[in-house]
């Protein structure tokens, strides 16, 4: 085999193993939903985010009935206790044993995805590759309190989450090291 062939056949192989291994890079189905997945599997869903201070207190005023109807629920679900000052006109809420396993954030279980609906043609954006996904997902580890319907009512993103069939959005990006979600 003259040389030119030989290094002609070792350069093929050497972009083939290459390609292999930049094959996490690729804008597949898969690869979304395994970076969608590693991202979930360590973010929680939960009702308060940036967690919540007890005792909590809801006094008169633009928020009250919706923050009512939230702290409520999350009573009726047996996580908190609600006592009336009708002088000042303030409910105050306190947790209970099961609402202290759940605070402060109260955590109601992560996405599993199951599904890619569409993505945007990847594109370069501040120094990386970023395509928008639209995703299925389920939600996985629910407690039982998230589930009842006061709580659902209560918090609509709940209730999104837990329906049927959700789907959402996200910006994956990658550098050439798989796709992520950017923090």
């Amino acid at each position: 085999m003259p040389g030119k062939t030989k290094r002609w056949i070792a350069a093929c192989g050497l972009l083939a193993l290459l390609g292999g291994c930049s094959s996490a890079n690729k804008p597949t189905n898969e690869n979304f939903t395994q970076a969608l997945n590693d991202y979930y599997d360590a973010h929680n869903s939960c009702l308060f985010p940036h967690g919540q201070q007890f005792p909590f207190e809801v006094a008169p005023g633009p928020t009250a009935k919706e923050l009512k109807q939230q702290m409520d629920s999350l009573t009726d679900a047996g996580l908190a206790t609600r006592l009336e000052d009708r002088s000042i006109h303030v409910f105050r809420y306190s947790l209970n044993a099961a609402g202290n396993r759940a605070a402060p954030r109260f955590c109601y279980g992560h996405r599993s995805v199951s599904g890619i609906e569409s993505f945007t043609l990847p594109a370069p954006h501040n120094g990386f590759t970023e395509t928008t996904v639209t995703y299925h997902y389920v939600m996985k580890d629910v407690p039982v309190w998230a589930r009842t319907d006061q709580v659902k009512a209560a918090f609509p993103q709940l209730a999104k989450d837990l329906s049927d069939s959700p789907t959402d959005q996200a910006t994956l990006a990658t550098v050439g090291a798989g796709w992520h979600v950017p923090q």
